[in-house]
């Protein structure tokens, strides 16, 4: 596992957004732009269960991700990894807090029918970039 420097950590804390890539069945990519977060360890993502990231997830659990900064392109990191979690607990208030982090204080996150969310929890093994 690779730890993250303080630089990357801002840049996963700033209000930026992730693409996201997993692989499919046939090992073809999929790429999402997702809202990101991290904790003292690990990288975190929020979806919801039935969507395509997931299901690669569940069966395959490598995945990359960039990140740009909005205010200065050339700043950006790539991390390779693994998910070590896949997490209902706590998922909604999660992506309440992601939606308040991107779009202020007073979002709220819209309660759907039938959804149910999950946290990605994914441990870094490779980190380049510029940040």
């Amino acid at each position: 596992m690779v730890k993250l420097t303080p630089a990357q950590r801002k840049l996963i804390e700033e209000p930026n957004l992730a693409h996201v890539a997993t692989l499919m069945k046939d090992g073809s990519p999929q790429v999402t732009p997702v809202w990101v977060d991290c904790d003292d360890t690990h990288i975190l993502i929020n979806t919801a269960e039935g969507r395509q990231k997931p299901r690669n997830l569940e069966r395959d659990p490598r995945i990359a991700l960039s990140i740009a900064a909005q205010e200065d392109q050339q700043m950006y990191i790539q991390v390779r990894g693994r998910v070590v979690e896949i997490t209902t607990e706590g998922a909604f208030d999660h992506i309440s807090k992601l939606g308040r982090k991107y779009f202020g204080p007073d979002f709220v996150y819209p309660k759907r029918d039938g959804e149910t969310r999950i946290i990605i929890r994914i441990e870094p093994e490779h980190v380049t970039g510029r940040a």
